[in-house]
């Protein structure tokens, strides 16, 4: 998994009021949870920019006024209109402890229906993983050469070494539809 630096600095005021003067600033106001306190700082749009606008996940290297820790970015929030950066909340993880994230879906091999002249549909983008952070990998690979015309993969076909998931086992990640001309075949 990719590591993103990001250094920010503790915030005095909380609330409504502070956060509205922060981001007249053009910082974004954020937490940090899962240690021993709650840690609320800013970074500035810039900084925070590359981590979210992104599909891939990354591990963030996490430096608060001298203070390091990793970090996942748990949540966003977005202005309803303009559609710009209001929040931004991090969960800190540890070696031992396991931590629920999304991880993106790829899909790997020419599937036998594409062949036969069906639609390869993918129906899931990412998948809800628990796990340590250090055993997630960048993205989930899913193996689709074997799937016929008119079959599916679901969520409790595939498994992945020290990795739970925890999407609904009959929830469909990829499927190959039939079509007019592998019906007409």
């Amino acid at each position: 998994m990719k590591l993103f630096e990001l250094k920010g600095s503790k915030r005095e005021g909380t609330g409504k009021k502070a956060a509205k003067a922060y981001r007249k600033e053009s910082l974004i106001p954020c937490v940090l949870y899962g240690g021993d306190e709650v840690v609320h700082f800013t970074v500035t749009k810039d900084s925070v920019r590359k981590l979210i606008y992104t599909p891939e996940v990354h591990i963030v290297d996490l430096t608060i006024d001298g203070k390091n820790g990793r970090a996942i970015l748990k949540e966003t929030q977005f202005h309803p209109v303009s559609d710009e950066l209001l929040h931004a909340d991090f969960l800190q993880v540890f070696e031992d402890k396991p931590v629920v994230m999304e991880v993106p879906i790829e899909l790997e091999g020419l599937a036998e229906g594409v062949k036969a002249g069906g639609k390869l549909s993918k129906e899931m983008r990412k998948l809800k993983v628990k796990g340590l952070y250090k055993n997630f990998p960048e993205k989930l690979v899913i193996n689709i050469e074997n799937l016929g015309l008119g079959k599916t993969v679901q969520v409790g076909d595939i498994h992945f070494d020290d990795l739970e998931l925890l999407n609904a086992k009959d929830n469909v990640v990829a499927a190959v539809k039939t079509t007019r001309v592998s019906k007409a075949k």
